[in-house]
């Protein structure tokens, strides 16, 4: 698996670059706006030219993009969705322009119209986005969730109904993150209950589907339905789950992005926990 971390923009998309090489990075995912505003300034053309020759310059064969928090793509509402469909084409847009390979979304939630209903809404608009940008080379990756309240993507099941029914298996692909997907109920803590989870995700989605992770932690325990991230080994998942995923060659060159909290004293633990996971491989 390559390790990386979602790394910090301020100053200037291009910065993330010095993050990542000082945390030992070997990957990098970013936002590429304000994660929770819904506006954006363009990206000035220099500035997409010196994110290029840092891309070029790090190596990196994986970045990513994460999309703005704000997004609802499964809003019953109409007038809502259009304006969050209308955010999401700008992720996209953004995404292409920096020639990233990935733009990582939360599929979204219902809202109290049933899950039924939030899965077509879903693919509608990716079905929308992908007709919008034909000749786009970034894939889209829907990531797994922890299924709190109405939010959808806590069920193998679920992220598949919304790729089989746009069917475009070249374009979309699955985000694993792993303290979401613990706590939707899917056990990773000891091998065979790792075996078992990743039998029955080949099995519903085809392993193939699953083009990167994020590497969380969690807080909170199996099935709880709750999102809080932890380090590396200090939550309720612990490192035996981890050491398995880093040596699966299933994943060897499949993007591990890292977004645990920041150590206590609020410093970045990025270069603590990625060494952590690098000393585990085997």
């Amino acid at each position: 698996m390559l390790l990386g971390a979602h790394e910090s923009i301020a100053g200037g998309v291009y910065k993330a670059f010095q993050h990542a090489e000082a945390d030992g990075c070997e990957a990098l995912q970013i936002f590429t706006k304000s994660a929770n505003q819904w506006k954006a300034r363009p990206l000035p053309p220099d500035e997409v030219e010196m994110f290029k020759e840092a891309h070029r310059a790090s190596g990196y064969q994986f970045i990513a993009a994460h999309d703005s928090y704000l997004i609802n793509l499964a809003n019953p509402d109409d007038a809502k969705r259009k304006k969050a469909l209308e955010a999401f084409f700008v992720e996209v847009e953004r995404a292409e322009l920096l020639g990233l390979s990935f733009v990582i979304f939360h599929p979204g939630a219902h809202l109290g119209s049933g899950v039924e209903e939030g899965l077509v809404r879903i693919s509608e608009c990716l079905r929308t986005t992908l007709d919008r940008y034909p000749d786009y080379q970034v894939k889209l990756l829907l990531e797994t969730t922890a299924g709190q309240g109405s939010t959808l993507g806590r069920s193998f099941e679920e992220i598949a109904t919304v790729i089989e029914t746009v069917d475009d298996w070249d374009r979309l692909g699955v985000c694993y993150d792993t303290c979401h997907t613990f706590t939707a109920g899917y056990d990773i803590r000891t091998e065979e209950a790792y075996q078992e989870t990743f039998e029955l995700y080949d099995k519903v989605l085809d392993i193939d589907t699953l083009c990167a992770f994020h590497l969380n932690d969690s807080k909170r325990p199996l099935g709880s339905f709750r999102d809080r991230h932890d380090e590396i080994g200090k939550g309720e998942i612990g490192l035996e789950a981890f050491r398995l995923l880093v040596n699966d060659r299933r994943f060897e060159n499949v993007p591990g992005f890292l977004e645990v909290p920041p150590h206590p004293d609020g410093s970045s633990s990025y270069k603590d926990n990625l060494d952590l996971l690098k000393g585990m491989r085997v």
